[in-house]
Formats: structure tokens, sequence, C-alpha cells
């Protein structure tokens, strides 16, 4: 199963780290290595918030999270995104973005840099409000109960998320991007442009999840509808299938967006590695795949059912990437800082899941 789960793994981190040494001999070996494991450092909460996600489609969108899926992941936000980044906040032609970004490196990573604030903007309030919507659920199960029971209650408020999402944004706009970090040291008043891309990212969460919500609803219903008839026919009941259709697409578009959102500090962390983007797509790119096979990994092993407070650990984390994206607009926060976060708070849940494991045994 292991071998299996993660064999396109194995094949591209091969096939990368070789691209690197042909690229740019054998010192970008090193480079590329160090990026993907950055990537899978970051990105391990990724992994289990997509697995929670991902086991509710069926076997081919789970193949097309796999193949076309890692595509976009791959070229579209390792590789075309920081691009497009600097293709837009630089008002240049994309040809003339990707020029830079081939013939002067340095300038190319001042204006990723200078368009960093519109960019943890955006992504921290799509992360800001999965993780919300998930504190502010009521749940059968609790992890951190004394937090979250009352959290479940404040939750029946209608689109409470939704006010402290735009509350935090409002902050944030009026003190850390008001002197937002920029290239060379220098701050700059970027708050306008913190607020519009925050609001971008709030509805960006609204429209996708909103949709595939929808459409996992009607398929629900549909479900139920054939159910009740075949019961009424004496045929008994069949189990719900796995999401399929156009709830498994937006679904799908909704777990890509997740996954650019997670990226956009990998993508910003990368350039105090190196400001080739070849090198980075190579090194960012591999941890994705990693990433990918994870988080198939744990749906087939139904890893989420035996530890069930790992989905609770990886949604605080999450929490906890938001607000560092948010500051990070005007302080410059280590990756390694980042990472620990994310893992110290999912090995919590996971050691939480086994005491609780063996006591259930005992």
């Amino acid at each position: 199963m292991l071998l299996r789960t993660f064999r396109w793994a194995f094949a591209v981190t091969a096939v990368g780290l070789a691209g690197g040494v042909l690229y740019d001999g054998w010192a970008a070996l090193g480079i590329v290595a160090i990026l993907a494991v950055l990537e899978i450092s970051l990105s391990f909460d990724n992994a289990v918030i997509n697995a929670g996600i991902l086991r509710k489609l069926n076997a081919f969108w789970q193949r097309i999270f796999l193949t076309i899926g890692i595509l976009i992941a791959v070229f579209g936000m390792r590789l075309l995104f920081p691009v497009l980044i600097v293709s837009v906040s630089a008002r240049l032609a994309p040809h003339r973005a990707v020029h830079l970004a081939l013939t002067d490196k340095d300038r190319y990573q001042e204006l990723v840099t200078d368009a960093h604030p519109s960019i943890a903007a955006f992504g921290g309030m799509f992360l800001l409000m999965i993780f919300l919507d998930f504190i502010l659920e009521d749940r059968e199960i609790k992890w951190l109960g004394p937090v979250e029971r009352p959290l479940a209650k404040l939750g029946r408020v209608e689109l409470l998320s939704v006010c402290v999402a735009l509350i935090v944004l409002l902050v944030t706009s009026m003190t850390f991007a008001t002197h937002a970090h920029q290239h060379g040291g220098i701050h700059a008043d970027k708050a306008q442009m913190v607020l519009v891309s925050g609001v971008a990212g709030l509805i960006t969460y609204l429209v996708v999840h909103g949709l595939s919500g929808f459409f996992e609803g009607r398929l629900a219903k549909e479900e139920g509808d054939e159910d009740l008839a075949q019961a009424g026919g004496g045929g008994g009941g069949r189990p719900v299938v796995a999401l399929a259709g156009r709830a498994a697409f937006f679904t799908f578009l909704y777990l890509e967006v997740l996954d650019a959102s997670f990226s956009f500090d990998g993508v910003i962390g990368a350039f105090a590695v190196t400001n080739d983007i070849v090198l980075m797509a190579l090194g960012l790119g591999i941890g994705a795949m990693y990433v990918r096979s994870l988080t198939v990994y744990l749906v087939r092993q139904g890893t989420l059912d035996d530890y069930v407070y790992l989905e609770h650990g990886a949604h605080y984390a999450i929490g906890a990437l938001a607000l560092v994206l948010l500051v990070s607009i005007r302080y410059e926060i280590n990756d390694i800082v980042t990472g620990l976060i994310g893992v110290t708070l999912i090995g919590a849940a996971f050691w939480s899941s086994v005491r609780r494991n063996r006591a259930a045994a005992g």
C-alpha cells in the first residue's frame, strides 16, 4: 500500500533532482532537496485537511485529485502563480514577467516580496474561514472541550464566522498593513491592497465552499429519496455513495483553492533559499507530490477514523497559519517557526488520539 500510493512521489523526486542537476549542476541538488523538505514540513496539516475532504469523493475523483490536481498544484501554483503575481503587481505582460524571472532574478524576487501583503491577506482570510467554520460548528467529538463547547454554542449565531473574519481583516488593514514589509527592509502603507485582497479571499471561500456544499446537499437528498423509494418497494436501503458529478467537481475545486492557499507561505518562503524560479518549481513540486500522496494514503488507511483528533489539530494549525500570514504582512517570520507550529499541534492531536484509543481499549 505504501509503495503503491507513493510511487509517483518517488518518481517525481528522481526526475526533479535529476532535472535540477542538469539545469544548474550538483549544487542545485541540495537546493531542490531543501525546498522539497520545506514544502512537506509546511504542508503536513494541508494533507490532513485534504484527506478529510477527499474521503467524500468517489474513486474517480480521487484519481483526478492525484493526477490532474497535482499538475495544477505543481505547474499552476509553484511555477505560474509567482509569475502571475509579478505580472499583476508590476503591471507587466505575462511573457515579460517570465523573462524577468529568468534573466533578472533579484528584481523578480523584489517584486514578489512587494506583492506579499496582498498574497498573505488573500490566503490568510481563506484559511481563517476554514478554521472558524470548523471551530464554531457543534461536533460530536471534541478535542479541547472547555474551548470548543462554548465556541460551538456561539456558532449558532448565523454568519458569525464571516463577521469575525471581517473584523480580523479590518484590524489587520489598520495595523500591520499600514507598515507592510517590502524589499530592502522598508515599509509602506498597503492598507487598501490588503483590504481588497482579504475580501477577495473571503468571497472565494464563500463561493467555492458554498457551491460544493450546495451540490453535496442535493446529491445527499437524491440518494435519500432513492433509498426511501427502495425501502417502500421492499428493496431495502442502500449505502450512500461517495460524491460524484457536480458535487464532486466543486469539492475538487474547493480542494484546489485550499491547496493554493496553503502554498502561499511555501512559495514566499522558498525565496529565502533561492530566487531561481526553475529550482523553486522543482523543489516545491516534489514536496507537493508527497503531500498529495500522503493525503490519499490517509484516506485509504482510514487514519482519520482511527485517530479522531487529527482533524482538530490540523484545523488549529490552519488557524495559526492564517494568523501567521496576516502578521507576516508587517513582520518577517521564519518558516521554521511556521512549520513547527503546525507539526506541534498535529503531534499533540495525534498523541491525544492514541491516549483516547488506549483508554477505549482498556
